[in-house]
């Protein structure tokens, strides 16, 4: 098979068929062979009703129904592990991502051998001010951090090599930091792509500017998780092993100087009196659970396996 086309969907009803219609067409004017899988992420509308009269109207059609809301990188994941085709293309079920840019992806990824491209919207039809100048300071900030030079790091259209994605793992909100996830698992012939940006036909966006808090917050996690994932006691140990040092010194620089004031018959105020001594104590105290937080990851991350366990109801 050519092309695995996964696309992550939530309440989107309404473009499922045109979206559909449009891939159809660009497929079949390429003779490329090829499957559209649907992972509905616990929609509360008619989308999975949609999927359903469109695989049996088509054989390409695949379908994943998920028995709740968990969220895009789930849906990538559960996709990601089905996928069958050479080169797999993400996009967005909404319509702002055209199906005629799938030619030049596939393109890039057979033939030019890059491991993924991503897209990059270089024109955009959203707010400036609540969408357009966060996401330019969120790109700069990514690229600061992973290396990547890449415009548009959350783009939802990116075409991958097959193998890519059955090598890394999407979890949580990781989904903005698939270059960077494939990157760190050693896939590094990483392209970008123009691609075009569309208006939103139907319905709202779903995600606020939240998006933007959690996106930080999961650029820290994901940085410290590359380099300290597998090793967490490599942290937290050294720092809680230099803190608890510190304090100890602290503490027998306390002692010393108490000890000295006795040596000479000098009244010398009591340790507990000196504000050193309860830095010292903060500071043991802080090492040692520093110390006991990078032995519990090491345990952790030995024995997680739970991570991706997503309940599916249905696949057709």
């Amino acid at each position: 098979m050519d092309i695995s086309i996964i696309v992550p969907l939530y309440n989107e009803e309404e473009s499922l068929p045109k979206l559909f219609e449009w891939i159809e067409r660009v497929m079949n004017e390429n003779k490329f062979s090829y499957e559209v899988v649907f992972v509905n992420d616990g929609s509360t509308d008619k989308s999975w009703e949609v999927v359903e009269s469109l695989q049996k109207r088509s054989e390409n059609v695949r379908g994943i129904k998920f028995r709740h809301n968990y969220g895009k990188s789930p849906a990538l994941y559960c996709g990601f592990r089905a996928a069958q085709g050479d080169v797999v293309i993400t996009m967005d079920a909404d319509l702002q991502d055209s199906p005629d840019e799938i030619p030049e992806l596939f393109e890039m990824v057979k033939n030019q051998n890059y491991d993924l491209v991503s897209g990059w919207k270089k024109k955009r039809y959203d707010s400036k001010l609540t969408k357009n100048i966060p996401s330019k300071i969120y790109n700069a900030t990514a690229r600061k951090v992973t290396g990547l030079k890449l415009h548009d790091m959350n783009c939802g259209l990116k075409a991958y090599r097959n193998d890519v994605v059955k090598n890394i793992e999407v979890y949580g909100e990781m989904h903005r930091y698939i270059p960077y996830l494939a990157k760190n698992a050693g896939f590094t012939s990483i392209g970008e792509k123009v691609v075009e940006h569309r208006k939103r036909e139907f319905g709202e966006t779903k995600f606020g500017l939240s998006r933007f808090v959690n996106g930080y917050l999961d650029l820290i996690s994901l940085w410290f998780l590359s380099k300290f994932g597998k090793k967490p006691m490599h942290f937290f140990g050294l720092y809680g092993s230099v803190m608890f040092l510190l304090g100890f010194l602290a503490v027998i620089a306390v002692g010393v100087n108490k000890l000295m004031a006795i040596i000479e018959h000098v009244k010398a105020p009591l340790v507990t009196d000196s504000p050193y001594f309860y830095l010292a104590m903060l500071a043991m105290m802080l090492g040692t659970q520093l110390f006991l937080a990078g032995f519990v990851g090491e345990i952790v991350a030995r024995n997680s396996t739970e991570r991706n366990n997503y309940k599916i109801e249905k696949e057709i």
